[in-house]
């Protein structure tokens, strides 16, 4: 007797790096009167919109520590384990820095969901922190009424290289290392309506690690450097420009973006979270098209690298990570504040 196959998304009422807390509701949750104890060692530290936390060791070395779990986004266990790990670990990678340790955090329906499916879990995660070259050593889990599953990760960077969100500088090119697009492919999947080449494009994008962010680390000419998940590009971007200072202008037709967006846009594929991002940083943004606001604020999950290079030295960075195999083309640039949009799409 044939049993039917379990399908994850089924069990979540969210998506992937889409259930994420909107910007705007995250702002009244991390905001206290109450001062944090001041830590001299905190490099990095709740108080700035980045990555990872950062801890300064003493030695010239500092220590990365992340965490990042949510509901399924694929209906295949394995899958499931494997893009929730590569999400997690892009963390340490996104402040220029190589992860060393991972622990799991597992919610799991016991009443709804077998424990083998979570075995496949764990083995998709297992197989992604090989590729990384780490340890799942260990987790935590808990009855849960969904589905959830993550990493807390740990990393090393030498302090000269660690990179931050909010360090770019006027006059900077921006890159971004993986194509837009898996939030509205993975509400094309939910509806059942996902054609298995796009969904084989999504599941590649979301389980390729961004180990070029330890790459990009190394090179002075990358002055910030942050992933681009649930908030969107233009969330994440928002938050580079806030952090440093400046705006942006992105160039719309260079952005890439998987092919098949405008067959699933045409037929109303637009994740919840998209609304919630646009809500929460819209009027920051100058005017767009209804495609360009779809497509930009796309929650991503294990999105890429939104790179900012120094204006001097694009040809130098171009060139280097040719050496890597990877050809990347700026989608725009970031400029002085003039008491404008933070953001205009060109």
């Amino acid at each position: 007797m044939e049993t039917t196959p379990i399908k994850l998304t089924q069990y979540s009422h969210g998506a992937g790096c889409g259930c994420k807390i909107s910007p705007a509701i995250l702002d009244k949750i991390l905001h206290s009167p109450i001062a944090a104890v001041p830590d001299t060692r905190l490099l990095v530290g709740n108080d700035k919109r980045d990555d990872a936390a950062v801890l300064d060791l003493g030695n010239g070395t500092a220590l990365i520590s992340t965490t990042d779990f949510f509901m399924p986004i694929v209906d295949d266990a394995y899958d499931f384990g494997r893009i929730a790990s590569a999400n997690a670990i892009s963390d340490v990678y996104a402040m220029g820095g190589k992860p060393v340790l991972a622990i799991a955090i597992l919610g799991w329906p016991i009443d709804k969901l077998p424990p083998e499916v979570a075995q496949k879990v764990l083995e998709g995660s297992r197989a992604i922190c090989a590729e990384a070259g780490i340890t799942l050593a260990g987790g935590h889990s808990i009855d849960c009424p969904e589905p959830v599953f993550g990493l807390a990760v740990n990393g090393m960077v030498d302090i000269t290289n660690l990179k931050q969100n909010s360090t770019a500088t006027t006059g900077c090119r921006l890159y971004l290392t993986k194509a837009l697009g898996v939030g509205i492919l993975s509400t094309a999947q939910k509806r059942g309506i996902l054609l298995p080449d796009d969904a084989a494009i999504a599941l590649k994008s979301m389980t390729t690690l961004n180990k070029l962010g330890e790459i990009f680390g190394g090179m002075k000419s990358v002055m910030a450097m942050t992933d681009v998940t649930g908030f969107g590009l233009l969330g994440h971007l928002s938050e580079m420009c806030e952090g440093s200072g400046l705006s942006a202008v992105i160039e719309f037709d260079k952005v890439p973006v998987i092919p098949s967006l405008p067959h699933y846009l045409q037929m109303g594929c637009f994740p919840g979270g998209t609304a919630r991002n646009w809500n929460s940083y819209g009027h920051k943004i100058a005017p767009v098209t209804d495609e360009q606001k779809y497509i930009l604020a796309d929650p991503q999950t294990s999105g890429g690298l939104l790179v900012a290079v120094s204006e001097g030295s694009v040809k130098e960075f171009e060139n280097e990570i040719l050496k890597h195999g990877v050809s990347l083309e700026s989608i725009g640039w970031l400029k002085p504040q003039d008491g404008g949009a933070l953001i205009t799409v060109v």
